[in-house]
């Protein structure tokens, strides 16, 4: 599950990444992290744990996260991201987004349990907020009915999604089927089979048989891939 959000993290190359609860989200986020090429401290208050991922990311510690002392120690300040993954615990995730918070990373994520944790995360300064079983039930969703291939949300409702050709596209170009004014959403690339990934321009012809990636509201492009205008 974590590899499919490591997707959201719009890291620089090289970054250095603060992940703290070592359970299977954070866990499966810190090792997609580090084979990404970045510096990955895991910090979790379960020695266990910590044993376990010691030897697969940068830096591995036993600590507190709720206290700013602690944190200190540790050179949580110096991290350029932090992403707060500690399951099961709101308690734990606000205070420790606080310490974040008061230690000034500029760029904080939390793993939220709910929508209310989500809520309480954001008006505490969490920059992003990632609901990871409710949006794998999401995605599942879409998978499952065959209209999306592959999806992606972010948290503002914008998504980027990979689906088949509607019919209203086919043997047209972008121009002639007017996608972007009857759904709102902007068709990004165009993949035919045996052939090489193409970038969308005005001229750019649509097949049957094609793939198309999609980006915009992700209500819109739902729409769109059913073959629904959006109601003016």
């Amino acid at each position: 599950m974590g590899r499919i959000f490591t997707e959201q993290f719009a890291f620089s190359a090289g970054d250095s990444v603060l992940v703290i609860g070592l359970g299977r989200f954070g866990s499966s986020v810190a090792q997609s992290l580090v084979r990404l090429g970045h510096d990955v401290m895991g910090v979790d208050t379960n020695g266990e744990r910590v044993q376990l991922w010691a030897d697969k990311l940068t830096h591995a510690v036993q600590a507190d996260s709720t206290k700013e002392a602690v944190m200190l120690q540790l050179g949580a300040a110096d991290f350029s991201h932090a992403i707060v993954a500690i399951g099961g615990d709101i308690a734990s995730s606000l205070l420790t987004l606080m310490v974040l918070t008061e230690l000034g990373i500029k760029d904080i994520w939390v793993k939220a349990l709910d929508r209310d944790h989500g809520q309480l995360a954001k008006k505490m300064g969490a920059h992003h907020v990632v609901t990871p079983e409710a949006d794998m039930g999401e995605r599942v969703a879409h998978l499952i009915t065959g209209r999306l291939i592959d999806f992606i949300e972010f948290d503002d409702g914008f998504a980027i999604a990979k689906i088949h050709a509607p019919v209203m596209t086919h043997d047209k170009t972008l121009t002639e089927s007017r996608v972007r004014e009857q759904f709102g959403v902007t068709i990004v690339g165009v993949k035919r089979a045996n052939t090489d990934f193409q970038h969308a321009t005005p001229e750019t012809s649509v097949q049957s048989a094609d793939l198309l990636i999609v980006s915009g509201p992700t209500r819109k492009i739902e729409l769109f891939a059913s073959g629904t205008k959006v109601k003016k």
